[in-house]
């Protein structure tokens, strides 16, 4: 009868390290493993999400399968979905990292600001890095992968792009709030949330105007668009008159014939 191999729970001393579990540096071997699984995991999910990028340059959001995906990230479709639930969980994570370019500039700008006497408010860096960042490559692109180039988006199409906006909102929330952890989180979740929701509006105006262009003309849009959602944010809606329009951004640019 052939016997059971020994383990670890049949050997003396088991649950206390013994000398070939510590390495030289002192570190325990048995730590490595789950390093290495880490890195595997984390490798694995750049690589979908970086494969997802690349389908959605090609095709658009609806324009590949999971056996496509898996196929070009070099892993199982059985990997792909301990990932990610399904695949339009994968382009919201690959166009968040595109959004996320707001994260890049805020973080330098906040560092930029630090130091005695140069503090900003709350509400300021989060404007400031707004209106510092080049938001319109990375608007297009959205505008373009979830299927709004010429037309109007499907509803999937914009919950898509909402879901990105409030995954790009909450982690903006989270960077501020380690920047100041004695801010209030009701307060600061309210007006991260307060800004990153009217881009979601700026974004259906300048699309109506520009057709979702990556030009000069359409930057100047989304900077007067961008200048009245910052001012009428930080000034309060409690002086809005009922009555008249709000005055449209200047713009040269004839509405949706630009690209239509």
């Amino acid at each position: 009868m052939t016997s059971r191999p020994s383990t670890a729970r049949d050997l003396p001393g088991e649950g206390r390290d013994r000398p070939d579990d510590r390495r030289a540096d002192g570190r325990d071997r048995r730590g490595d493993g789950r390093d290495r699984r880490g890195d595997v995991r984390e490798r694995h999910r750049r690589a979908i999400i970086d494969a997802a990028g690349s389908l959605l340059d090609e095709r658009g959001a609806a324009g590949f399968t999971v056996d496509e995906l898996a196929d070009k990230a070099d892993v199982s479709r059985r990997t792909v979905f301990n990932h990610f639930p399904s695949v339009d969980d994968i382009v919201i994570a690959a166009c968040s990292e595109v959004l996320g370019r707001v994260l890049g500039t805020f973080e330098s700008l906040a560092s930029a600001h630090d130091g005695p006497g140069r503090q900003l408010s709350l509400f300021d860096e989060v404007a400031d890095a707004l209106t510092s960042t080049d938001l319109v490559p990375p608007m297009a692109y959205l505008t373009r992968v979830l299927g709004g180039d010429h037309s109007e988006p499907s509803p999937r199409q914009a919950a898509m792009l909402l879901r990105v906006f409030t995954e790009t909102s909450d982690d903006l929330t989270r960077t501020l709030l380690r920047r100041h952890p004695d801010a209030d989180g009701l307060t600061t979740h309210l007006l991260v949330g307060a800004l990153m929701s009217g881009l979601v509006i700026l974004h259906e105006r300048w699309f109506t105007i520009t057709g979702g262009a990556d030009d000069a003309a359409s930057r100047e849009v989304w900077a007067d668009l961008l200048r009245q959602l910052v001012d009428l944010t930080r000034d309060g809606y409690g002086t809005v008159a009922s009555t008249g329009t709000t005055p449209e951004p200047h713009s040269t640019l004839p509405r949706r014939e630009r690209h239509g």
